[in-house]
C-alpha cells in the first residue's frame, strides 16, 4: 500500500480553510483516494482537551511559551495517534492548521523566538514535515469580519487585536518565502470558487493525484 499524503491548511482568522478542506476532500474522494480530514489543535481525544485550553477563555490567559507548549503536547498526540497511523494506511490526511500556525501564532504574533519553536518542533516530530501546505491569504479586516460572524465560544484568538493579526498574516507570508518548496499562497479574497480551484492547481501541480490534468 502506498504511503499517504499530508496536506496542511493555514491562515490567519476567518480565511476560509474549513471550507476549502471539504471541497478539496470531496475532490480527491472522486478521483478514488481514502481522505482523512483532521484539525489543530486538536484531532485526537487528548489533543482535542488540550484545544479548549488554547481557544477559549481569555486572551491574555497564557503566554506564548505556554501557548507554544500547549500547542505541541496536542501535537504529538494528533500526529502519533491519527496522523501517522493514517499515511501508513495510504491515507491522504487533510488538517485545518498544523505547526507553520504556532511559528505565526507565537512566534510572529506573540514575539517567541522562532529558534525556540523549531526547537520543540524536533524534538517531537522529528524530520516529519507535510508534503503540501496551502497558506490561505486574507486581509486582516476581511478574514476577523468572516470570523467574528461564526460566533461561539472558540474566539480567544480573535480577540487579539488588529496588531497582533497583521504580525500573524505577515508571518505566514514569511514562512512561505522560507519554504517556497512546500508552501503555496493562495488569495482567500476571491469568490468560493475561484479559490477552490486554486487550491487544486496547486495540489495537482504539487502532487500525483489521479485524474490531474
Amino acid at each position: 500500500m502506498a504511503q499517504g499524503r499530508f496536506i496542511t491548511f493555514e491562515g490567519g482568522e476567518g480565511a476560509g480553510k474549513s471550507t476549502q478542506i471539504r471541497l478539496l476532500a470531496d475532490e480527491l474522494q472522486r478521483r478514488g483516494l481514502s481522505v482523512s480530514i483532521t484539525r489543530e489543535p486538536g484531532g485526537s481525544e487528548g489533543a482535542e482537551q488540550i484545544r479548549r485550553l488554547l481557544v477559549e477563555g481569555d486572551p491574555g490567559r497564557w503566554d506564548s511559551m505556554t501557548e507554544a507548549l500547549l500547542n505541541f503536547a496536542a501535537r504529538r498526540d494528533h500526529v502519533a495517534r491519527k496522523v501517522w497511523p493514517a499515511l501508513a494506511e495510504g491515507q491522504w490526511v487533510l488538517c485545518d492548521r498544523f505547526a507553520d500556525s504556532t511559528l505565526a501564532y507565537q512566534g510572529y504574533g506573540h514575539g517567541l523566538p522562532l529558534h525556540a519553536i523549531e526547537q520543540l518542533y524536533d524534538m517531537t516530530l522529528g524530520a516529519f514535515v507535510p508534503d503540501l501546505t496551502l497558506i490561505l491569504d486574507i486581509a486582516v479586516e476581511d478574514g476577523l469580519r468572516r470570523a467574528n460572524g461564526r460566533g461561539g465560544q472558540e474566539n480567544r484568538f480573535e480577540r487579539m487585536g488588529s496588531a497582533f493579526h497583521q504580525r500573524l498574516r505577515q508571518g505566514f507570508l514569511e514562512i512561505a518565502r522560507h519554504h517556497p518548496e512546500r508552501c503555496a499562497v493562495v488569495r482567500a479574497d476571491v469568490p468560493l470558487e475561484e479559490v477552490r480551484q486554486a487550491v487544486l492547481r496547486v495540489v495537482e501541480s504539487r502532487l500525483a493525484i489521479p485524474g490531474a490534468s
